[in-house]
């Protein structure tokens, strides 16, 4: 999923529990209207110290109530006819100003919160500003032409009808400017919440798709352990076994040594099969066969000695501890390359050496075969690499200058030391 440009993110338009939500605020702002509106006929405590009939201010603030239905559905429409409606009343004199001014200011705020072209959101607000303060002044205006106002109780070091000029026009630059920059808030933490949403599902994705490629990583590991232990083991039995048929009848104690053989070599990869098959478990039995290493390297050479090979196997170097990792690699690029001698060089004799260099392990099998290596099924010098390539390590595979082939494997050491 591509990242939207944020800078001209738009917001989402309201749900269906935020429309009724504000049908819900509507119907309260209309009954605080009424009740507010009939409380200030009671006292007769107009704000522009006369209104008209009772009738007509109800409808006055049912009219200016009523658009908040549609609120954050039309927000820029419901703040251009509040507003004029607001102007509209005021120029009646209704009798409460309280009320139609939380409507305007719940419009104002609702056109920067909702409104998704932001820049008719900017110039629109500023727009109903303007106006309200040339509304403003106009009414300043007509009240400084008009009849003296009388001020009983001034007792302030100002003029009171300056006192009260600087008033009107500081409380509606509050008022005005905290609609404003309230609206622009909430529409910031709206984009904010869209931003965490979208990065909270990015980061679900990609921990899907890392968990999938583990998955799929460890799935091919034991593809490949499952190759190296069913074709190492079953070709050796698949030797032993026609030996024994042809000597079966002319030398019993041959075929006896040859079927003996076959149920070990069958045991070992029963064994190793059950070890690998404990890994998919979720309760893994303590009993389960540790990863065979470079010490069960010894009976990987006698399987091949028993298939008819002659093997020679030699050590150099300063053995010492490698990881278990390392070890179990080792072992299975010797048992593929082994089973590749048996089932496809032809070879008489295999010789496999083990050399432990300052900073690397390195094994070595070359044989006299046909100088020709098999892959298989896919999984042998492939597989080989990529088991090496875990470790930063490499691979040499090909046929011998004279005869036969020749596979080398170097597995870095260095960093296991370190460690």
């Amino acid at each position: 999923m591509e990242e939207p440009v944020w800078n001209e993110w738009r917001r989402p338009g309201p749900t269906p529990a935020q429309r009724r939500r504000d049908i819900g605020i509507a119907v309260l702002v209309l009954l605080c209207a009424v009740e507010f509106t009939v409380l200030v006929n009671s006292m007769g405590a107009f704000a522009f110290g006369r209104a008209p009939d009772l009738r007509e201010q109800l409808a006055w603030v049912v009219v200016l109530s009523v658009p908040l239905v549609v609120r954050r559905r039309y927000p820029l429409a419901v703040m251009l006819v509040v507003s004029a409606l607001f102007i509209a009343a005021q120029w009646r004199q209704l009798g409460d100003n309280l009320v139609p001014s939380a409507i305007l200011f719940l419009a104002i705020f609702t056109a920067g919160a909702w409104e998704r072209n932001r820049v008719v959101a900017r110039w629109s607000r500023i727009g109903v500003i303007v106006a309200m303060f040339l509304w403003l002044g106009f009414s300043l205006v007509k009240a400084l032409l008009g009849p003296p106002g009388t001020f009983k109780n001034a007792a302030g070091p100002m003029d009171p009808v300056l006192a009260s000029v600087l008033w009107g026009l500081e409380f509606n630059l509050f008022f005005f400017l905290f609609a404003y920059a309230v609206g622009e808030m909430a529409w910031t933490a709206a984009r904010r919440q869209a931003q965490l949403e979208f990065q909270a599902e990015e980061l679900r994705r990609s921990q899907e798709q890392n968990t999938r490629g583990a998955i799929a990583a460890e799935r091919m590991r034991i593809a490949r352990d499952l190759h190296d232990v069913v074709a190492h083991h079953v070709s050796v039995m698949g030797i032993q076994a026609g030996a024994a048929r042809r000597v079966l009848d002319s030398d019993p104690e041959m075929t006896r040594d040859a079927l003996q053989t076959v149920e070990q070599t069958a045991r070992t990869a029963i064994n190793e099969l059950r070890g690998l098959l404990g890994v998919l478990r979720a309760d893994v039995d303590s009993d389960h066969r540790a990863a065979p290493g470079l010490d069960d390297l010894p009976e990987l050479l006698d399987n091949a000695r028993a298939a008819g090979l002659e093997v020679s196997h030699g050590v150099y170097g300063s053995p010492r501890e490698v990881s278990s990792a390392v070890a179990l690699s080792a072992y299975r690029v010797v048992q593929e390359a082994l089973t590749n001698v048996v089932k496809h060089a032809g070879a008489r004799h295999v010789d496999v050496r083990m050399r432990f260099l300052d900073t690397a392990l390195e094994v070595e099998i070359a044989d006299d075969g046909r100088g020709s290596a098999v892959s298989g099924s896919g999984f042998g010098l492939v597989g080989m690499r990529e088991r090496l390539a875990v470790h930063g390590g490499s691979l040499e595979a090909g046929p011998r200058r004279d005869a036969g082939y020749l596979v080398r494997a170097s597995l870095p050491t260095v960093s296991e030391e370190n460690a």
